[in-house]
């Protein structure tokens, strides 16, 4: 009798505690993931010069990455790096955008690397399939400054009227559809 009660005992024993493990699982499991390094939501509000601005970054080629480059058409400049997730996502959507919209917009790329990390650009912009300007930012612009504003959280979009004034600024991933709307118009 004691050897069937020890066995009852045990038994309820052993399904309590399945049964509390699969409670702790449950509510574990509820909540939210965390949001990944890289795909901030954030948008960064600050104000947005009234001028048109100038720019210069050193390109990988002889295409120019520069305000006089841009003048004329809806220009999208994003800023990235190459070890960044949301970077390389936000280069997807840019890539495909530019595939769609030809020649009507201007797509540059502005690597925030030193410039001894030159080759690894290359590699990432031919590995994205980047057809459009890809650029090193210089030390004020990786430091913060430039006439873009702060633009070392990544990644940045801003998006140029076709006069080279800032409309549109993000910091975190912007989908296409954002930066459409900013181009609305234009």
């Amino acid at each position: 009798m004691s050897s069937s009660r020890t066995r009852t005992t045990s038994s309820w024993a052993r399904r309590a505690t399945s049964s509390l493990a699969a409670l702790l699982l449950a509510a574990c499991g509820t909540k939210a993931p965390p949001e990944p390094v890289g795909f901030s939501r954030v948008e960064i509000s600050e104000p947005l010069p009234d001028a048109p601005i100038d720019f210069v970054f050193d390109s990988l080629d002889a295409r120019s990455v520069s305000s006089r480059a841009s003048r004329g058409k809806v220009t999208v400049v994003a800023f990235v790096t190459t070890y960044d997730l949301g970077s390389q996502a936000q280069v997807n959507y840019l890539v495909a955008m530019a595939k769609h919209d030809g020649e009507r917009v201007n797509y540059m790329l502005v690597a925030l690397e030193a410039k001894s990390e030159r080759e690894l650009v290359e590699v990432y912009r031919k590995n994205l399939g980047v057809t459009f300007p890809v650029a090193l930012a210089d030390d004020t612009t990786i430091a913060g400054g430039g006439p873009f504003g702060d633009v070392h959280r990544i990644p940045t979009v801003v998006v140029l009227d076709p006069t080279g004034k800032i409309v549109f600024k993000k910091t975190g991933l912007s989908k296409a559809d954002e930066i459409r709307a900013a181009m609305r118009g234009m």
